[in-house]
């Protein structure tokens, strides 16, 4: 556990990478959702852009309290921390917690096995977008590079999921 907290810790982006996504795709991650559930989609996958909203929704209380100017030692790794943590909620009502061998790597549930990766997917993406803008005397590569990252990432991690299931 305490290796998982550190890995989080580093993943923790800085003040200058506290940029939120898009709100069209935070809305349309988060409606697609329930969609998903009834389609059949499997829980793993479900939990990848489940992680992926919860590290947006990090990243936009972020920025709420940089307007506000609250700032304080290790802030954005809480709210990042506690905005996946919130995944807990879904246990408590119609989720049923079911720990299994997913794709050979832990006994953990996939619903939070998929949203912890779909997280560090999401912050590792952010952090590779700054990287790549950054090369790139400050300018996107493409229009919406920022929007087609994380979506590629997430959908070929969704695909290698459902690979290997």
């Amino acid at each position: 556990m305490k290796k998982l907290l550190g890995f989080l810790l580093l993943l923790s982006p800085s003040a200058a990478l506290a940029n939120p996504a898009c709100p069209v795709c935070t809305v349309a991650i988060g409606a697609a959702l329930p969609i998903t559930r009834r389609m059949g989609v499997p829980d793993a996958v479900m939990g990848l852009w489940v992680g992926a909203l919860l590290a947006i929704f990090g990243y936009w209380i972020i920025k709420f309290m940089d307007a506000r100017g609250w700032r304080f030692w290790g802030r954005n790794a809480l709210v990042l921390a506690l905005s996946v943590a919130t995944i807990g909620f879904a246990y408590i009502g119609q989720v049923k917690y079911s720990p299994c061998t997913y794709m050979g790597i832990l006994n953990i549930d996939p619903l939070l096995f998929g949203t912890i990766l779909g997280a560090i997917l999401f912050i590792v993406t952010e952090k590779l977008y700054d990287w790549m803008k950054a090369k790139n005397g400050g300018h996107a590569h493409f229009p919406f590079e920022k929007v087609v990252l994380p979506i590629v990432v997430l959908a070929i991690a969704s695909w290698i999921f459902v690979i290997c299931r």
